[in-house]
């Protein structure tokens, strides 16, 4: 049976060196990653549009839609005898702006932030707002036990620390002659 750990990240005060983050659980992604998709689909069919929707450049405005919507989550995934531990570089995110989703064998990392900046000067108003979302769905290697999963942000650098399933553990097994 699937085993699956879930959490959201509750609302911090202001937030300390490091942040524990619970995980959420992974049908809440599903709908993330949907709207993701169908955000995606919008912007693509912009470009095509763009471009005097002319056909065969399908992939290329997709791909070019996901580039200027999704931004890249530099990751990397460290293996011990018990445990396997990732680290996601998610700079200027707060706890409260990302999911994290871990089962059994695999991870799913999402965030979104929007910042507005407002300035009056003389007559003018000058508005900037910006937006950044990231994805990142990551098979894990080996199986992990999701429910003891924790997950903490300290410095734009998400960790997870996933134990490994009892299975999962390398053993040694001696040969003996006959």
């Amino acid at each position: 049976m699937a085993e699956k750990a879930t959490a959201v990240q509750k609302p911090a005060a202001p937030a300390p060196a490091t942040t524990s983050l619970k995980l959420v659980a992974p049908e809440t992604l599903f709908e993330r990653i949907n709207q993701f998709q169908e955000s995606i689909a919008r912007r693509a069919f912009e470009l095509f549009e763009g471009r005097g929707a002319l056909l065969g450049s399908d992939l290329d405005d997709w791909f070019r839609a996901e580039t200027d919507l999704l931004h890249p989550v530099h990751l990397e995934i460290t293996e011990t005898e018990d445990t396997l531990t990732a680290h996601a570089e998610v700079p200027g995110f707060e706890a409260k702006e990302l999911e994290v989703s871990v089962e059994p064998q695999r991870i799913t990392i999402s965030g979104k932030r929007e910042s507005t900046e407002e300035k009056k000067t003389a007559k003018t108003i000058y508005k900037e707002q910006c937006s950044h979302e990231i994805l990142r769905v990551v098979d894990l290697p080996v199986e992990i036990e999701a429910a003891k999963a924790t997950a903490t942000l300290k410095d734009g650098v998400l960790e997870l620390r996933m134990p490994k399933t009892a299975q999962a553990k390398s053993t040694r097994v001696e040969v003996k002659g006959a």
